[in-house]
């Protein structure tokens, strides 16, 4: 892992005008979850260097470590932060911040809410233990998803993967996808090399329709080609119509 734990002025400033994020934790399961957080402008807020606030209904276990990337997609930045939720309930969450770094903005595909940004209210549609029919579609027509990863010493980690739609592959029990050069960080293959849990999201930016993805995940090598392999346990198909972007 690297970057400061602090949030700087500058830092501060981008989660002030932020309203996505996705979030990787535990739940009470134990399973590894990577959920979107959402809401206007102000959602989100450094109350100190080492201290952010979330406002939102998500519930979330207490005391564990998280993974943070917090995405503008209209500007193509991205801001990964990593540290222990502190406190959950009363419609906030409070993270003690340990490490915080922007990645580069490569993979990021540019688009803008449909409407103003609310706070994130979801529907459930379904769990399972298998991707169904629409799920797989969802998938193979996604250009984004969210990556959760953890480690037994770091924590819970959350970043992003994007290409063009149909990079990532899937069946009723697999998902697939080629990993590209990036910023050479090698934080989620690290994290894939000591513990295979893993967490995929993915958001139907059109639609609002998420689908979460609990289960373990494994590098794969052919040649000089690395793809990462990932064998599905749980799912939870939601819809968020405040995800929807254009």
């Amino acid at each position: 892992m690297v970057g400061r734990g602090e949030l700087r002025s500058g830092v501060a400033a981008f989660l002030a005008g932020a309203t996505f994020a996705a979030i990787t934790a535990r739940d009470d399961a134990g399973r590894l979850w990577t959920s979107p957080l959402s809401g206007p402008a102000g959602f989100l807020k450094a109350a100190s260097p080492t201290s952010l606030l979330i406002e939102t209904a998500f519930d979330v276990l207490s005391g564990q470590p998280v993974g943070l990337i917090v995405m503008d997609f209209a500007t193509r930045r991205r801001l990964r932060i990593n540290g222990t939720l502190r406190v959950a309930g009363g419609g906030t969450l409070e993270i003690d911040v340990v490490q915080a770094y922007g990645n580069c903005p490569q993979y990021i595909h540019p688009r803008r809410p449909s409407s103003d940004m609310q706070l994130l209210e979801a529907q459930l549609i379904h769990r399972g233990n298998a991707l169904e029919a629409d799920d797989i579609a969802q998938v193979h027509s996604s250009d984004t998803f969210f990556l959760g990863t953890t480690h037994p010493e770091y924590g819970n980690d959350a970043s992003h993967r994007g290409g063009s739609a149909g990079f990532v592959r899937a069946d009723a029990h697999t998902v697939t996808w080629p990993d590209f050069p990036g910023n050479n960080m090698f934080n989620s293959l690290g994290n894939l090399a000591v513990d295979p849990a893993a967490a995929l999201l993915f958001v139907d930016f059109r639609t609002g329709r998420t689908l979460q993805l609990a289960g373990e995940a494994a590098v794969q090598w052919a040649d000089d080609e690395r793809s990462v392999e990932f064998q599905v346990t749980d799912t939870v198909v939601s819809s968020i119509p405040a995800l929807r972007y254009e």
